[in-house]
């Protein structure tokens, strides 16, 4: 593992959610005069969807702290023997670069109507350009991206679990916006469900 790669995780983690989701959020909220984190505090599914996601970022944030100080260590427990390891490595670190600025690029096309969680107080637009004629959900793709790609720099156990905890719980927020916006949108919704993959391509 070389120094680039210890380094380089958690800085580029700790700047996705400064961007994606901190700076993101505070440019809407100065526009709409609202906080676009709407995600529940309480007790319900949809609430529990809320802190679970919440829960992964906390373990996801701690486990790469500790790849940068203890590397040999923590890296070599659970550890996933690949083929090709360093040829896989720097695909990964390409895949999570690509899946920043493509998750950057998602919400700067939403405009006002990025939300985290869904607002059943503001009708917003739906949004149907740009990266959205190709995926309904760009930026859950982009997020399940950067985790594929995390996986790929550090194969282990740990890093696959956040992978696949991830995309349950992102897949499973999806379908709750998905009966969100059929209520709000109607017909139009429809047509661009039909037309548009959930995710990109076949899925």
């Amino acid at each position: 593992m070389t120094d680039f790669i210890r380094f380089f995780i958690p800085f580029y983690f700790i700047f996705f959610f400064t961007i994606s989701f901190v700076g993101i959020s505070y440019k809407v909220a100065k526009r709409i005069s609202k906080n676009p984190n709407v995600l529940p505090k309480d007790d319900s599914a949809y609430g529990l969807v809320g802190f679970y996601f919440k829960l992964i970022l906390s373990a996801l944030f701690i486990y790469t702290i500790l790849l940068l100080i203890f590397p040999e260590n923590i890296f070599s427990a659970f550890k996933i023997n690949i083929p090709e390891p360093h040829t896989v490595r720097y695909l990964g670190l390409f895949i999570m670069i690509a899946a920043l600025i493509w998750v950057v690029t998602a919400q700067m096309q939403m405009k006002d109507s990025w939300r985290i969680g869904i607002d059943s107080t503001m009708k917003t637009e739906l949004i149907t350009q740009g990266l959205f004629r190709f995926s309904r959900n760009p930026i859950f793709f982009g997020m399940t991206m950067s985790l594929f790609g995390f996986f790929l720099v550090f194969p282990t156990v740990i890093t696959f679990s956040f992978l696949l905890i991830g995309h349950i719980l992102m897949q499973i927020q999806i379908r709750l916006e998905e009966e969100y916006l059929l209520k709000e949108h109607g017909p139009i919704y429809l047509l661009y469900k039909k037309r548009v993959k959930r995710m990109l391509g076949f899925y």
